[in-house]
């Protein structure tokens, strides 16, 4: 087998790690199309063995495992999918690593940008004990061809392309692949407890490569006297980080006193964006430690190595702090603010989570909602190069996500695996939704109260809106870490 190099794409910056000039197999070998499966499991063992959080519990992933060339050969070949490859390395705890054959899908999914129609929707019951199911519309993406065709928040689903969905083909209705689909828009009868079609369809087109404006909403309410900013922001994106920075500083213009942070379908993305607006949130606490990272004790201890070296340039920062700055320079908005109000449901995740636990030994974070996803460790994207120069492997597309750290506050606190429970728990109801950014919106409208002094708010009618398994949630969200610029040498035991 080949040497691998692996070349990290983290955001807009890189790490690249790769081997010792003198390692026996550094020579780069042609590989024959009928091993092409057995170059993309040697990349897949490696990256994992090198950068995975669990390397140390996964056996398959000891470092013994490469001491024998022909067994470890005869075990990469055993088993012949590279998907499943990669699924039989992963520990049992391990909810989130995935891999793309393609590694463009897969920048695109980090980015926010898919093939849309621009629906974004929720799949509950009809009732309790039952298996039909129906579609409630969450929120619509600004000219996309929902909202083109006057799909809005609320709507209710039954149907797609005639087939009433169900426990056993909503995936495939809704979460397939195909371009085009027909809705069957519904109405709640509130008297019988069910869900009844009204007769219209509407046919939805999805758009390739679709960029998603993570800043969904951003306004200045008045509230008793009180300017409340309210900022519904559904992914970390380090695309929009000059959007964001733009809002922070129209509300600092504008003169908030008290902000809401509306993270309630946010399910993560950038940690540099997250300590972005952790930053501009408060902005007294610049340089003090918002994160630190927490990964596998093969590079924990070769991160030591480097930071105790007398070469300063190769320092490998192990926390992420307040800033009063971008990366490029630019000075940050600073709300200074002593307490955040951020609504969060069970699709806040990771990025968004981190966003509550790294403030919240620093200022009060009142939370509403219900309890958080559950997603307290990051990733990074591993591609298969075969120098240091950057050249991809020319036998496959492959690229990976996996999980490679967990992240504590600067308390120390990182384990929330079960969700960050609220302070006001308080679920969307299906029936009531309301219009997101208005002061009547269920949520907002707890937040509002909350800031005003009145202690109250407003329950919902209706049941709870407890939905059910989204397969793609966990692959299209999540919380990859951007690093500085390095050109970092690890060695891979041969």
């Amino acid at each position: 087998m080949n040497k691998i190099y692996y070349y990290c794409l983290l955001g807009t910056a890189s790490l690249l790690i790769g081997c010792d000039a003198e390692d026996r197999d550094d020579e780069i070998i042609n590989i024959a199309d009928n091993d092409m499966d057995l170059d993309v499991n040697d990349f897949i063992w490696k990256g994992l063995n090198q950068y995975y959080y669990w390397q140390e519990s996964v056996e398959s992933l000891a470092d013994s495992q490469i001491n024998n060339a022909a067994a470890y050969d005869e075990f990469l070949g055993e088993t012949v999918d590279p998907s499943d490859f990669f699924t039989s390395l992963n520990h049992p705890d391990d909810r989130f690593s995935w891999i793309d054959e393609d590694y463009v899908n897969l920048e695109n999914q980090l980015a926010g940008i898919s093939a849309s129609n621009g629906m974004n929707f929720l799949v509950s019951r009809q009732c309790d004990d039952c298996n039909d199911l129906v579609a409630f519309v969450t929120y619509v993406l600004p000219e996309s061809d929902a909202a083109a065709k006057g799909i809005e928040r609320g709507d209710f689903i039954s149907t797609i392309n005639g087939f009433v969905l169900n426990v056993n083909n909503y995936i495939n209705l809704l979460y397939g692949d195909e371009q085009s689909y027909t809705v069957g828009i519904a109405d709640y009868n509130a008297v019988e407890g069910s869900y009844e079609l009204t007769g219209e369809t509407i046919t939805l087109d999805k758009v390739e490569n679709f960029q998603e404006d993570p800043i969904h909403k951003n306004l200045v309410l008045d509230v008793d006297g009180q300017k409340v900013g309210y900022l519904m922001y559904n992914k970390f994106l380090n695309e929009f980080d000059d959007q964001l920075i733009q809002t922070f500083t129209d509300f600092a213009t504008e003169g908030i006193t008290d902000l809401v942070v509306d993270l309630r379908y946010n399910g993560g993305g950038s940690v540099r964006t997250c300590v972005y607006l952790a930053s501009m949130i408060t902005g007294q606490f610049t340089d003090e430690i918002f994160a630190q990272q927490i990964w596998n004790s093969k590079l924990l201890a070769y991160f030591e190595a480097l930071n105790s070296n007398t070469n300063d340039s190769d320092d490998r920062e192990l926390n992420n702090y307040f800033t009063s700055t971008n990366s490029e320079g630019v000075t940050l908005p600073a709300l200074n603010l002593n307490t955040v109000y951020i609504i969060a449901t069970n699709r806040s995740a990771s990025a968004s989570e981190l966003l509550i636990n790294g403030l919240a030994p620093h200022i009060n974070v009142v939370l509403i909602g219900n309890t958080t996803y559950g997603k307290n460790v990051g990733s990074i994207t591993v591609y298969d190069y075969i120098d240091n120069e950057g050249t991809k492997n020319p036998n496959h597309t492959y690229a990976m996500q996996p999980i490679v750290l967990k992240i504590a506050n600067s308390a120390g606190f990182a384990d929330y695996a079960n969700g960050l429970e609220p302070d006001i728990e308080l679920r969307e109801r299906a029936s009531n939704l309301g219009v997101l950014g208005s002061p009547t919106e269920p949520l907002l409208f707890a937040a509002l109260n909350q800031i005003s002094g009145s202690g109250k708010y407003q329950v919902p009618e209706g049941e709870a809106l407890i939905p059910l398994t989204d397969p793609k949630f966990e692959a299209s969200n999540g919380m990859y870490i951007d690093l500085p610029q390095s050109s970092l040498k690890y060695f891979l035991k041969n």
